[in-house]
């Protein structure tokens, strides 16, 4: 059963309802920070999963508009973000990078290391590993085919695929807890009180929140030159033979609108603190991850399950430990890296927006932090993107 566009955006709707209800009636979502859009696509996954198995009923939900909406929400994200608290973040932001690009290798040399124990190609556990968890589904696209081609190897999609999967669920499920056990093992508050009152991806938003007219015109406007900036900058590295995902060329087009702009005349700047950026951000993120969840089809893992599941639990541990023990240490043992520890947790694990909702579900609970909202989508649509593309590539010449 083939579903259009329109039907999968009223279906996405119901499962992001569904999170908010369960989060809202179940103490354990809502006690480790679980992302709404996570345990309703989960939930959503598993029912869809069970009518396949009873009844042969396989449902296929249309992609137009999940892609779409993860683009918006990396514009938004862009829009919302100034230089200075990049500046203000730039040491953080290297340190993680330095840290994070390490990890690159380990988890590729940990699927290695499983894919030569269970006698498959080396290729493969490179596949399994910084190529599905760093990456995402979208990295798999790119990435298994030319596997496929230069080590002949079969099965490089279903595997890349289902890894990516596993590491989706998992930093989505993992990053709020680990932020709460962090907060409250070292007593962490916002460092920066005055951030409680401005309006900011991740803060909490009550009924009272103000949005008018006006302002959802001007995002609207910001929103599309910005996707246009993104798409030009897209073509020209498409023309260079430089890939970047097009969400992240259209956040950096809404950096860059949102910087420059208001130097060219000052009635071109954003309302401060705007909330309706932030709803439109918070809005987009929550319907791509509810799609993108509930899309997953845990039926498809195929022969090398043992493998999978094993490398993925090891995985998981790793990441566990050198976010706890190293990340969290490095970054300052502050309010700031325990958010941060979240947000990396989903990136390194499953994608950047497992990573913002991660962080989006911890700052609600505790307080806003710029800093890493600041940090991670750099990092994780630009840095990572480009660093584990050469990691990969580098490890494939030699195995």
């Amino acid at each position: 059963m083939e579903l259009d566009s329109r039907q999968t955006i009223v279906i996405a709707v119901l499962v992001l309802f569904l999170g908010k209800y369960l989060n809202k009636r179940i103490g354990f979502f809502r006690k480790y920070n679980i992302p709404e859009p996570v345990t309703g696509g989960i939930v959503a996954s598993l029912f869809f999963g069970l009518l396949y198995l009873l009844f042969s009923v396989d449902i296929t939900f249309s992609n137009r508009y999940r892609d779409i909406l993860l683009i918006v929400f990396f514009t938004a994200i862009g829009l919302s973000t100034e230089l200075a608290s990049i500046r203000k973040g730039g040491k953080v932001l290297l340190i993680l990078t330095v840290f994070a690009i390490a990890f690159i290798f380990a988890q590729n040399y940990m699927g290695m290391a499983f894919a030569k124990m269970f006698g498959l190609h080396p290729a493969i556990g490179v596949l399994s590993g910084s190529t599905a968890l760093q990456g995402g589904h979208g990295n798999i696209v790119s990435w298994a085919p030319v596997i496929n081609a230069q080590f002949n190897i079969s099965n490089t999609m279903e595997i890349g695929m289902i890894m990516a999967t596993f590491g989706l669920i998992i930093g989505g499920i993992l990053g709020g807890p680990v932020a709460k056990y962090l907060i409250n093992k070292y007593n962490l508050k916002p460092e920066d009180e005055t951030v409680d009152a401005k309006v900011t991806i991740g803060a909490k938003h009550g009924q009272t929140l103000s949005i008018d007219y006006n302002s959802a015109l001007s995002i609207l406007l910001m929103i599309a030159l910005s996707i246009g900036l993104g798409l030009y900058m897209s073509y020209f590295l498409d023309y260079i033979s430089f890939t970047l995902p097009l969400f992240a060329t259209c956040m950096l087009g809404g950096l860059i609108l949102a910087n420059v702009a208001p130097l060219i005349s000052s009635k071109l700047k954003l309302p401060p603190n705007s909330p309706t950026l932030a709803i439109t951000s918070e809005l987009s993120l929550g319907l791509f991850l509810a799609m993108a969840m509930m899309s997953l089809k845990f039926w498809e893992i195929g022969a090398e399950s043992l493998f999978i599941i094993l490398n993925i639990l090891v995985q998981t541990i790793a990441i566990l430990l050198f976010t706890i023990f190293v990340i969290f240490k490095v970054l300052g043992k502050n309010y700031a890296s325990a958010v941060i520890s979240a947000g990396y947790i989903g990136s390194s694990m499953g994608a950047t927006p497992t990573a913002m909702a991660n962080m989006a579900a911890v700052t609600k609970e505790y307080g806003p932090s710029q800093i890493a909202f600041a940090v991670i989508p750099i990092m994780g649509a630009f840095i990572i993107q480009v660093s584990n593309a050469f990691v990969i590539n580098f490890i494939l010449m030699w195995v």
